[in-house]
């Protein structure tokens, strides 16, 4: 990874961090979720240059290396869209390739819909595409499902403010690493649903976990809590959200994100494909939700295949 470029783009009023690696035309945007940034796709971003893939991996404002916008409480998923478009005109680009995991799907998919001539396909990992309405889970868990927490303004930030950013990393990715979706007691915080004894994921390390301890220190937790969890009632004024072009939906099938509501059904019986017709569909049987950092290799072998496939 020490090969991996990283480079810094002013637009917009505030400097992008982009780590950046490989050449040619065929440019493939990694869009990550939380808590990550541009490190989580580390080992594609190698795996895709090898092949012959120019891979660009933005940190969102606020997030990472990026800079923090004066008024981060009211960032939007709109910003993140017009970032991202204003990064890829300042390298030149005209089109991508598409990865995106986690809340990162939306931006993918905004990018897809509001700007079709600059997206050649789609690929996600554990969020599928879903209506741009505003969700419901909200209504259907109790109310400690960790969103209802962070899309309570102070609440995730009391919270979090009782640790370092290595300590909230740590919790989050143990409890979105499990097969349940992280519900908290009516007495007690998201956080402390993790005890400090509880190992992390055999396929993440101590040098992972400093990595992504180091950057969040460094950025804090404002953006991130804006966007996604305060944001996601956002109007995007799309009148046809019907994608056009092709799409791969990678799911670990013991991810957490099955267990939300209507969920599994949405994807395993069709819905899916009425907001994306050309959608194939790849389960991992043993998959969490950072199927990209657990298995690698394997998830490597299937972007690679699917995009060389729309080439």
């Amino acid at each position: 990874m020490d090969q991996i470029q990283h480079n810094f783009i002013t637009v917009r009023g505030l400097k992008f961090h982009v780590a950046d690696l490989g050449e040619g035309s065929n440019v493939v945007l990694f869009l990550h979720g939380f808590p990550e940034i541009w490190y989580s796709w580390r080992y594609q971003m190698v795996a895709l240059a090898n092949a012959g893939f120019r891979t660009l991996a933005p940190d969102y404002r606020g997030y990472g290396l990026s800079d923090i916008p004066p008024e981060p409480e009211k960032t939007t998923f709109a910003d993140l869209v017009a970032d991202l478009v204003a990064i890829l005109d300042h390298l030149g680009i005209n089109k991508v390739f598409v990865v995106a995991k986690d809340f990162g799907v939306r931006p993918a998919y905004l990018l897809t819909l509001l700007h079709p001539h600059r997206v050649s396909c789609v690929v996600t990992l554990g969020v599928p595409h879903v209506p741009l309405e505003p969700r419901k889970y909200r209504e259907s868990l109790p109310e400690g499902f960790y969103i209802s927490r962070w899309n309570e303004p102070g609440r995730a930030e009391a919270d979090f403010g009782r640790f370092d950013a290595k300590t909230v990393v740590r919790n989050i990715y143990i409890l979105f690493s499990r097969s349940e979706i992280p519900i908290a007691d009516e007495k007690q915080e998201v956080m402390d649903m993790v005890d400090a004894s509880v190992p992390l994921p055999p396929w993440f390390t101590e040098e992972d976990l400093a990595t992504y301890g180091a950057l969040y220190e460094k950025s804090g937790f404002k953006s991130a809590l804006q966007v996604p969890y305060r944001s996601f009632d956002e109007d995007f004024g799309i009148t046809d959200p019907i994608v056009k072009v092709p799409a791969l939906l990678i799911m670990g099938c013991k991810d957490y994100v099955l267990k939300f509501p209507g969920m599994e059904e949405y994807i395993k019986f069709g819905k899916a494909k009425e907001l994306v017709p050309d959608l194939d569909i790849i389960y991992l049987p043993e998959g969490t939700h950072f199927v990209q950092e657990q298995s690698p290799e394997l998830v490597n072998e299937l972007i690679l295949d699917f995009l060389r496939s729309h080439m």
